[in-house]
């Protein structure tokens, strides 16, 4: 088929066509979940890069 007679080359399109897909289906599904939420440990751990800097 399409001068293509080895079937792990034609495994090997398989493959790529399907992981590209895939890639695709979870890019949209994934597009607009937006940031992960802040803990108070994010808001302490920023306050104090922020004090370490006005130090600096």
């Amino acid at each position: 088929m399409l001068g293509i007679d080895d079937p792990q080359v034609w495994l090997a399109y398989l493959a790529c066509i399907l992981s590209a897909l895939f890639c695709v289906v979870y890019g949209i599904m994934n597009w607009n979940k937006g940031d992960e939420p802040l803990h108070a440990e994010d808001k302490k751990w920023a306050q104090d890069e922020k004090a370490a800097e006005e130090q600096l």
